[in-house]
């Protein structure tokens, strides 16, 4: 497991309630709520952790959908 993706899932652990679908809002709870040094690596976290955030609400709302359709 490469280090962005690692570092996302233990911030998405403790912090998941923070985050949502804006890029820049991400930056900016991250900057919040860890110590990251390089601008480089706080944005590629933000964006795994935005886009991580954007497939779990997609997939949960698939879900939603099949279970609707399924008693109906």
């Amino acid at each position: 497991m490469d280090r962005v993706k690692r570092i996302s899932m233990q911030i998405l652990g403790k912090y998941r309630n923070l985050f949502t679908h804006d890029f820049d809002k991400n930056k900016t709870i991250l900057s919040q709520v860890a110590v990251i040094r390089s601008k480089q690596l706080r944005n590629e976290i933000a964006g795994y952790i935005t886009d991580f955030v954007k497939k779990e609400s997609r997939s949960t709302s698939e879900k939603a959908l099949a279970e609707e359709g399924k008693r109906t």
